[in-house]
């Protein structure tokens, strides 16, 4: 039974996890997208999250408290500077995980997890232009544009004749 097991272990002792998870978000911090199995993708979420909502507010308290997990100054530079910018305005769910296929000297199951503020194909509004049409026919008015060129029409054919 899984009572009480709150995350995933990774087939890691402690210090490996916790290392391999601090060096994983700086990599998505300082790239904004990796590519890794999902399994590790779904602990690097979990793990990441918190540390970027404590960017949201530059504090001393908070820097520590984020240099604490990470242990990089450029990394903690990058994320109060730049990436607290980007998600000043967001609630949460910071990171997307995009299943990507799966590995072919093992099949495991691989994924892309970036930084949702950072895609700009996914950030775009795709708007489509469709045409509204009606089936019943309405008031025929012909336009008076194209009465002018009807006009001149005939006139060229005589000219040239």
């Amino acid at each position: 039974m899984r009572h009480n097991n709150k995350f995933n272990h990774l087939g890691r002792k402690a210090a490996h996890r916790n290392a391999m998870l601090s060096n994983m978000a700086c990599s998505l911090i300082m790239h904004k997208r990796i590519q890794t199995t999902t399994t590790k993708a779904k602990a690097l979420r979990m793990y990441v999250e918190p540390i970027l909502t404590r960017a949201k507010e530059d504090t001393t308290a908070n820097r520590r408290i984020v240099f604490a997990e990470l242990k990089q100054k450029e990394v903690i530079t990058e994320l109060f500077k730049n990436v607290a910018e980007k998600i000043a305005n967001r609630p949460g769910g910071y990171t997307r995980i995009l299943r990507t296929g799966y590995r072919l000297g093992d099949a495991a199951e691989m994924s892309m997890i970036e930084l949702v503020d950072y895609n700009e194909n996914m950030l775009k509004e795709v708007k489509k232009t469709t045409k509204k049409t009606t089936r019943r026919a309405g008031k025929k008015t012909a336009p008076k544009a194209e009465e002018a060129p009807a006009a001149e029409a005939p006139a060229a054919e005589a000219v040239a004749e």
